[in-house]
C-alpha cells in the first residue's frame, strides 16, 4: 500500500511539472503554437511518456483551467459568506465580480482568452461542470435571502440557473461582445435589478 501512495505521489508530481511547464509555454508562444513535443522536451521525458499522464494538449489545458477556477470558487464562495452584508448585496457582489475578474483578465492577458475559446468551443462538458459548481453558490445566497425574508423562491436550483442564464452574456464577456467594462457594468445593473424585483419578497397588502 505504500509503494503504491509513493507511486501515486510521483504521478501527481509528474503531472503538476506537464502542467506548470505547459502554462508557461501557453502564456508565452499561446495554446495553438504549442506543441507535445515541445512541453515533453521542457519536462525532460518523452513525448511518449507525457502521453501516459494526458491524451492530449487539451486535456493539458483543461487541468490548467479546473486549477484556476476551483482558486476562482474559493474567492466566490467567501462572497456568498460575508459577514454584515445583506444576500442582496451578496449576489450584487457575486455577479459583478465575475464580471470584472473575467473582463480584466482577458483584456489583459489575450494568451488566456485563446485557452478560454479554446476550452469553450471543445470541452462544452468542462464550462458545464463550472456552472454547476457556480450554481451551488448562488443557491446558497438565495437559501441566505430567503431566511432573511429578503427573498421568496420556491425552486433555489431552478433559479439559480435562470440567474445563470440571464447573467452568461457577463460571463467572459469578451467572448459574446465587444462592449467597454463601464458600458457591460451598466447592462449587468439593469439585468440585476430585474433579477432581484422578481425574486424579491412582496409584502402582502392588507384586505
Amino acid at each position: 500500500m505504500a509503494e503504491k501512495d509513493n507511486d501515486a505521489l510521483k504521478a501527481d508530481a509528474t503531472r503538476a511539472q506537464i502542467v506548470a511547464a505547459a502554462e508557461k509555454r501557453f502564456r508565452h508562444f499561446g495554446y495553438a503554437k504549442t506543441t507535445m513535443a515541445e512541453v515533453a522536451a521542457d519536462c525532460a521525458m518523452s513525448p511518449g511518456n507525457l502521453y501516459r499522464f494526458f491524451p492530449g494538449k487539451l486535456d493539458i489545458a483543461e487541468a490548467i483551467a479546473r486549477a484556476d477556477f476551483e482558486t476562482v470558487l474559493v474567492g466566490q464562495r467567501g462572497i456568498a459568506r460575508q459577514p454584515g452584508k445583506s444576500a442582496r448585496e451578496k449576489l450584487s457582489d457575486y455577479l459583478f465580480d465575475e464580471l470584472r475578474r473575467t473582463y480584466n483578465r482577458l483584456e489583459n492577458d489575450p494568451r488566456v482568452f485563446e485557452l478560454a475559446r479554446v476550452i469553450a468551443a471543445e470541452r462544452p462538458q468542462f464550462g458545464n461542470w463550472m456552472l454547476e459548481q457556480q450554481r451551488d453558490i448562488l443557491v446558497e445566497i438565495l437559501e441566505d435571502g430567503e431566511a432573511r425574508g429578503e427573498f421568496a423562491v420556491d425552486d433555489k436550483n431552478f433559479t439559480a440557473e435562470m440567474i445563470q442564464s440571464a447573467t452568461m452574456k457577463f460571463h467572459y464577456p469578451q467572448l459574446f461582445s465587444k462592449l467597454s467594462l463601464p458600458r457591460l457594468e451598466r447592462e449587468l445593473q439593469g439585468v440585476q435589478d430585474i433579477l432581484v424585483n422578481g425574486i424579491s419578497a412582496k409584502t402582502k397588502v392588507p384586505a
